[in-house]
């Protein structure tokens, strides 16, 4: 028997003060307990390098982190790749551009740091636990979890917010902001809008314990 605790953060959007006071409030040990994001660490708030930042940062005192890719993470992927970059600044992305240019102390300097890009490349598509799988946006029903794409599990909303579809495990998800935590018997949605003046949630397992702070 252990004593493992599992803590999942909803959406940040670069809210890095309710992000710090958040993690001030959990009784997370970083040697013992599981530390999951569920993405969208950019776009639309104050600072989203520093949320990346600070997120590299609890890296050096855990190796029981992961972090999943967000729609907003893919939006940028692409957009430095050079692909659909109208897209990415449709949804946000200039206020991430506009902070990585003024973090930058020499314009020869990369925009996007090493270690940044690291981190955007290294982000996982799903999460599978003993009861739960995590996703950013969620999962088409009745498609087999391995088969599912990164598009819809990144950007679906409607088909599986609205299913009452048994994915064999319950799946908590980010993505759709609601005003507090939905929690159905399918689904656990953990978006309670912080980037809009809500608050920004963290789920706490196994004691199903919901902790949340209010936004700036």
């Amino acid at each position: 028997m252990t004593d493992q605790k599992t803590f999942i953060v909803g959406d940040i959007h670069g809210c890095l003060d309710p992000l710090k006071r958040l993690m001030d409030r959990l009784d997370w040990r970083p040697v013992k307990d599981r530390l999951i994001f569920l993405g969208d660490y950019i776009d639309r708030g104050p600072d989203p390098p520093g949320v990346v930042e600070y997120i590299l940062e609890l890296f050096k005192q855990s190796d029981m982190i992961e972090c999943l890719i967000g729609n907003h993470e893919a939006l940028f992927l692409d957009y430095l790749s050079g692909k659909d970059r109208r897209l990415f600044l449709l949804n946000g992305g200039t206020e991430t551009l506009q902070c990585y240019h003024r973090r930058r102390r020499d314009p020869e300097e990369d925009l996007v740091p090493q270690d940044h890009l690291l981190f955007y490349h290294g982000l996982k598509p799903y999460v599978e636990l003993d009861d739960f799988y995590l996703v950013h946006a969620g999962f088409r029903p009745g498609v087999e979890i391995k088969r599912q794409t990164l598009e819809d599990m990144t950007w679906i909303r409607d088909p599986f917010i609205f299913s009452t579809y048994d994915f064999g495990k319950r799946v908590i998800f980010g993505h759709t902001p609601f005003s507090e935590p939905l929690v159905l018997d399918n689904k656990i949605g953990l978006d309670t809008g912080a980037v809009y003046g809500n608050r920004l949630t963290c789920l706490e397992l196994p004691e199903m314990r919901f902790h949340s702070v209010e936004a700036d």
